[in-house]
């Protein structure tokens, strides 16, 4: 008997994990196979069938990938849409070709170690806001990363 596949949904969320001083927390992906030195990004992750809503998805995202629960969530109701590359795109069904992300961040009171799950992540650090914002590999996670000033401190990035 043969069991079906199943495929990831094409919605998912980014998650940037920063201080009250704008350090933000990033994430060196396990299976990156870039020359570059690796891939690194915020807390990311696609919506399950059982996920009641996209807060309660990306809980659980930050809880697998860093264990961290203590913090101050925030929806930013923001949604980007994006081409899948095409070496993730064997994860969707066949027909899917493009995913769409919703944005939050989560404010913890200081720098702290994150509990990494290997499979997904082996490296972590902490940098400046503008410092993570330049090392990220995702336009995406870039532009939700220059919008920190101004949506936690209530100015903008050049001020």
């Amino acid at each position: 008997m043969l069991v079906p596949m199943t495929f990831k949904l094409p919605e998912s969320v980014l998650v940037v994990i920063h201080t009250p001083r704008l350090d933000v927390l990033l994430l060196e992906r396990a299976s990156a196979n870039r020359q570059d030195g690796g891939l690194w990004q915020s807390v990311t992750g696609s919506r399950e069938p059982d996920d009641p809503d996209l807060e309660a998805t990306a809980r659980r995202e930050l809880l697998e990938e860093t264990g961290l629960s203590v913090g101050t969530l925030t929806d930013w109701r923001q949604t980007n849409r994006y081409e899948i590359w095409a070496e993730w795109r064997a994860r969707y069904a066949p027909d899917v070709t493009h995913n769409t992300e919703h944005v939050f961040a989560f404010q913890v009171a200081e720098q702290t170690v994150a509990t990494l799950d290997p499979a997904e992540h082996v490296a972590q650090l902490w940098l400046p806001w503008q410092e993570a914002m330049k090392k990220v590999f995702s336009p995406t996670n870039r532009d939700a990363i220059w919008q920190l000033p101004r949506r936690v401190l209530g100015h903008s990035a050049g001020t």
